[in-house]
């Protein structure tokens, strides 16, 4: 991305999206400063020539050592436990932090980029469920999110000029991949119900979401986004072509159990909708669904009769 080239970007959190954000961003020009809690993730951060400041988000120690001013800013911190407690430290505090370090620099931050999560939207039987959706009757967890949020819409104009909320589906990909995981290990039953739809986004996919805000034109004055690969299917379904793919039997599905997501809420069955970031900003995901992919992640047994619908 040409617009990256000689600018600042500030990443707060370098976990999963976090450091391939950085890497990309880099090789694309930007001049990265990374923040993270993690003194491995760090070192290998520094490997990559990325610039790091190794301390705690929600506390204000690093404020001098970031110094001040940055073209763009991402927040794309994990929670410091599945805990409301975790999740109000990194979350709440962490965005008050972010704001006042950004306040206090005499510029404001140009773009600021938050990953939330579809985990405030409370719907289940198969709703559509698009940015509009209400998310007052949410988890503990998913009440915390929806705050953080709300702090950043009412950031003043002295620390962010515009800022974009990013709601994440399911993020999987190379690492990362707990049903893959599952089958490898050969669990003959999974928790949940397989025919509640999965709304899934790639890694890789996130991280060009993210880099669309950042590259939006200047008549984009910001906005929250859903951020998936707008093809839901089934637990069974994808459990179904993994299992075929590693040449094992497909497992049954435990109702009793209900798979329970980070944070402890249990995973409702709806359908995300992705289509205002894609009208608006023009994105669209390079893994258009769960098949394109895992294809990446599994071995190749030559042409395979589902690897490219």
């Amino acid at each position: 991305m040409d617009n990256l080239t000689g600018k600042r970007l500030v990443i707060f959190g370098c976990g999963y999206v976090g450091s391939a954000l950085a890497e990309q961003a880099a090789a694309n020009g930007a001049k990265v400063t990374a923040l993270t809690r993690n003194e491995s993730k760090a070192a290998a951060l520094r490997s990559s020539g990325i610039e790091v400041v190794v301390d705690d988000l929600a506390g204000t120690g690093w404020h001098a050592a970031m110094g001040t001013g940055a073209d763009f800013a991402v927040v794309c911190a994990s929670a410091s436990a599945a805990t409301p407690e975790g999740y109000r430290h990194s979350y709440v505090e962490g965005i008050r932090s972010v704001l006042a370090w950004a306040g206090r620099g005499g510029a404001p931050v140009g773009t600021l980029a938050y990953t939330s999560s579809t985990g405030v939207y409370p719907q289940g039987g198969g709703a559509l469920v698009d940015e509009s959706a209400e998310t007052e009757v949410v988890s503990p967890t998913g009440r915390i999110l929806v705050e953080a949020e709300n702090l950043l819409r009412a950031a003043p104009s002295s620390a962010v000029t515009r800022s974009f909320i990013l709601r994440l589906a399911g993020i999987y990909g190379p690492g990362r991949h707990s049903l893959l995981d599952q089958l490898r290990a050969g669990a003959a039953t999974l928790n949940g119900r397989g025919t509640h739809r999965l709304n899934l986004v790639h890694r890789d996919d996130v991280v060009s979401a993210i880099l669309a805000c950042v590259g939006a034109g200047a008549t984009v004055r910001g906005g929250t986004f859903n951020v998936s690969d707008g093809s839901p299917a089934t637990k069974e379904e994808v459990v179904a072509w993994l299992a075929e793919r590693l040449g094992r039997p497909s497992p049954a599905f435990d109702e009793t159990s209900p798979s329970i997501r980070r944070g402890g809420a249990g995973i409702p069955d709806r359908i995300i909708s992705n289509e205002r970031i894609r009208r608006q900003l023009g994105w669209s995901p390079r893994h258009q669904d769960f098949r394109r992919g895992f294809a990446a992640m599994l071995p190749r047994r030559g042409p395979h009769p589902f690897a490219d619908r």
